[in-house]
């Protein structure tokens, strides 16, 4: 197989691009700034929804499904939300084509078929599930309501990358709703730990758990949370984010309970997600120059069973012995004998698309009572009885899982930095991006100046960052603790 994929040292952005569309994980689209997610991708897609579901379950949540389409005027009753998300709107105004008079062949809108009100293209959720909750909310006996949705969202980004940033993606958004503060506060820390728990133990990418600065918190959020990656190129990745949306939903939307004293009260709210962003996260924390390089907890074939140089009857019982077992065990496992391509190409195909551990069994393998075990992370090769073969793949399952971990987080120790002076910074940015602890004012406007002089923003103010007394490096004033500088995807 011809992969000719971009070296990361050559150009990193076009060596994700060149991945993501040869190892099958997406294409382009006719639709501007939107791509086709294919079977490979969608398969991976399907692992980490299924996983992320289960988890959501376990703590209590349900699925719901809302419409695509916001009334303008709902979008616009929450401000902040609206002013937020207004750049990347996209606007249903007519409901029916009609043939153009003056371009023969030709469509158009037609005039009698405007829309009496504009419909936003739903950009994220809030607005439509805050103005049906009214409904449903009276009394405290109704509260908490703990809904999850999996859904598309449009937002009409200009300048696009492969599930990084499409204008159109899909996610998960949970929006529940509380009768207290302390309960809404709680729920947004679950679901930031629920997300770090994936990211880390399913996506073996480790993360950093922290709050966003208020430039950086999600419009119409009294607080959000958020857990931030690095990837290979030493740039940060947001992978999911937690809200504490306060009552703000609440007052906009006219959304109260009678509490236990029965008062009147606004409910307070959270929301939370995560988006297709995580394949790309993916893709940049453990791929390299040959291919994919997926965890076996969330790869959609995790072995893959390839005779050499060809199928035989006595291979084909090997084979056929060994995924009877590993299927058993709860292995996605594949016999490739499909004789249209030699064992190289497949070898380099599999390669591509990230299996985890390919299998090879040959003739001589037979004689000898071997098979060759290959795993796709160090590429290390090992001849292995045919008795052992099962129990030494599985071993290799979790050894797989548990050094991508730990070579990712081993990368991002190497790239981070703590400094105390604007020169360091700098310095240090120019170099290679890292991620980079330093004091900050905490001042709006010093954060803004920071970031128009360097590109670099504040990822995350950790939340174990300890109490510790120090100077901005920009202004000089003082501060409490060191926050996450980096600069992002």
């Amino acid at each position: 197989m011809a992969k000719e994929i971009c070296t990361r040292a050559e150009d990193y952005s076009q060596w994700y691009n060149d991945l993501v569309y040869k190892a099958g994980l997406a294409d382009q689209s006719a639709v501007r700034g939107c791509m086709v997610i294919k079977p490979h991708g969608y398969a991976l897609w399907e692992n980490m929804r299924d996983v992320l579901d289960k988890m959501f379950k376990e703590t209590g949540h349900v699925n719901a499904y809302f419409p695509l389409f916001v009334p303008k005027s709902l979008f616009e009753a929450e401000e902040k939300n609206a002013e937020g998300f207004a750049k990347e709107c996209a606007i249903v105004t007519h409901y029916r084509l009609k043939a153009d008079p003056d371009r023969p062949g030709k469509l158009m809108a037609d005039p009698e078929a405007k829309l009496e009100e504009e419909l936003i293209v739903r950009p994220t959720s809030e607005a439509i599930i805050w103005n049906t909750y009214r409904d449903w909310i009276q009394s405290y006996r109704d509260l908490p309501i703990l809904i999850n949705q999996w859904a598309n969202v449009v937002r009409w980004e200009m300048r696009t990358r492969p599930f990084l940033r499409t204008a159109e993606f899909l996610w998960q958004e949970g929006h529940t709703a509380h009768a207290s503060k302390a309960e809404a506060i709680q729920e947004a820390l679950q679901m930031h730990d629920v997300y770090t728990t994936f990211a880390e133990e399913y996506m073996a990418m480790p993360v950093i758990k922290g709050a966003k600065s208020e430039n950086e918190r999600f419009a119409g959020a009294d607080d959000t949370f958020t857990i931030e990656a690095m990837m290979q190129d030493g740039k940060a990745l947001q992978a999911g984010t937690s809200h504490y949306l306060g009552q703000n939903f609440a007052k906009a939307f006219n959304v109260k309970f009678l509490n236990t004293e029965n008062k009147e009260e606004f409910v307070y709210a959270t929301s939370w997600g995560v988006s297709t962003r995580l394949i790309g996260a993916l893709v940049m924390t453990h791929s390299d120059d040959d291919g994919l390089i997926l965890p076996p907890k969330l790869a959609p074939i995790q072995v893959v069973i390839i005779p050499i140089p060809k199928p035989s009857e006595a291979i084909d019982n090997i084979a056929q012995k060994m995924l009877s077992e590993l299927k058993s065990k709860g292995i996605k496992v594949i016999y490739d004998r499909d004789e249209k391509n030699r064992p190289g190409f497949k070898f380099a195909e599999y390669e591509l698309k990230g299996v985890p551990v390919r299998i090879g069994i040959g003739a001589r393998d037979i004689e000898n009572g071997v098979v060759e075990i290959a795993r796709r992370d160090t590429k290390e090769k090992v001849s292995i009885s045919v008795d052992q073969a099962v129990d030494h793949t599985m071993q290799l399952m979790e050894d797989i899982q548990k050094n991508l971990f730990q070579r990712a987080k081993e990368l991002r120790e190497r790239n981070t930095h703590i400094v105390d002076t604007w020169d360091e910074f700098v310095k240090i940015l120019d170099e290679k991006p890292g991620f980079i602890y330093a004091h900050w004012d905490g001042t709006k406007e010093t954060e803004k100046l920071i970031k128009e002089k360097t590109k670099a923003t504040i990822r995350c103010i950790p939340l174990d960052a300890p109490e510790e007394n120090g100077k901005c490096i920009l202004t000089g004033n003082p501060s409490t603790k060191r926050v996450l500088f980096a600069k992002a995807y």
